[in-house]
C-alpha cells in the first residue's frame, strides 16, 4: 500500500480557478491536484476541501494519528491568519503538517503577513501559485524518508 499525503483547503479554495485570477490564477485546483496525483504514483494524494472551520479541525483529528498518512499539506486560506484552533489541532496531532498558499502572502494586506498556524507547522511554502503544493509533497517525501530533512 502506498504511503498517504492528505491535502486540506480550507475556505474559498474551492473558488480556484474563478475567484480573483490576478491572485490565485484561472486554472481550478481541482483540476491541478488531479494532474499532480497522477504525476506522483508514488504516494497517494487525498483531498479535502471544507469552508468550515470545524470540519478543517475534525478531518485533522481523523487523519492526524493515521500511520498511513505520512504528512498532511493544509492550505487553510484566511484561517491562517485567524484560527488558533487550528493551530491546536495541528500541534496535537502526530502527523507532520506542511503549510501552504497559493499566493505569497507576505506581499498582500498586512493582516495576511502574519500566521497562526505557521509556528504549529513542519514548514510553510507560499508564492509559487499552484506548484506550491507540488513543492509540499516534495517536502513531505522528503521528511518521510528522512525526519531530520
Amino acid at each position: 500500500m502506498k504511503p498517504e499525503i492528505l491535502i486540506i483547503n480550507g475556505p474559498n479554495l474551492n473558488l480556484t480557478g474563478r475567484r480573483e485570477p490576478d491572485v490565485y490564477g484561472t486554472r481550478p485546483l481541482d483540476d491541478y491536484l488531479a494532474e499532480l496525483s497522477a504525476a506522483e504514483p508514488d504516494v497517494a494524494l487525498t483531498t479535502f476541501q471544507s469552508n468550515h472551520e470545524g470540519a478543517i479541525i475534525d478531518k485533522l483529528h481523523e487523519r492526524g494519528f493515521d500511520p498511513q498518512v505520512k504528512g498532511i499539506i493544509l492550505n487553510a486560506g484566511a484561517y491562517s491568519h485567524t484560527s488558533l484552533a487550528i493551530a491546536d489541532a495541528i500541534r496535537a496531532i502526530d502527523v507532520p503538517v506542511v503549510e501552504v498558499h497559493i499566493s505569497n502572502t507576505a506581499a498582500r494586506e498586512p493582516e495576511r503577513h502574519r500566521s497562526l498556524i505557521a509556528p504549529a507547522c513542519r514548514g510553510v511554502i507560499a508564492g509559487f501559485g499552484l506548484d506550491s503544493y507540488r513543492l509540499a509533497v516534495e517536502a513531505v517525501k522528503k521528511f518521510r524518508d528522512d525526519p531530520r530533512a
